[in-house]
């Protein structure tokens, strides 16, 4: 297994430990281990030498929403308009226009 699956798994683990405490009511542990998640996917992508598909975007996709849920809106734009530029599969690339989406609304829950 690449250095690159295992961030990835261990952001996937994070982010669903997250989504547990955030189930349970516990905002602060939660939002802890969402930035955890993000940070460790920011590191998956970093391993990258050159945009491949469909990994490259997945793991844009999967960075994206994690911002989101560390209510960074513009991180999230940013990384789905960063995947939207290279030549994702069409779902991915639908998944990461819906992503954009969201973030555009996020705005206008604040």
């Amino acid at each position: 297994m690449s250095i690159l699956d295992k961030l990835h798994d261990q952001a996937m683990e994070a982010a669903f430990l997250a989504d547990l405490e955030r189930r349970k009511g516990n905002e602060e542990d939660a939002a802890k281990l969402f930035e955890k998640a993000l940070d460790l996917e920011r590191q998956a992508i970093a391993e990258m030498t050159a945009p491949v598909e469909p990994t490259w975007s997945i793991l844009h996709r999967s960075a994206g929403w994690l911002a989101l849920d560390c209510n960074q809106p513009r991180q999230a734009e940013r990384l789905a308009c960063i995947a939207l530029t290279g030549d994702p599969p069409p779902e991915i690339a639908d998944e990461l226009r819906d992503l954009l989406e969201q973030a555009r609304s996020f705005y206008d829950r604040l």
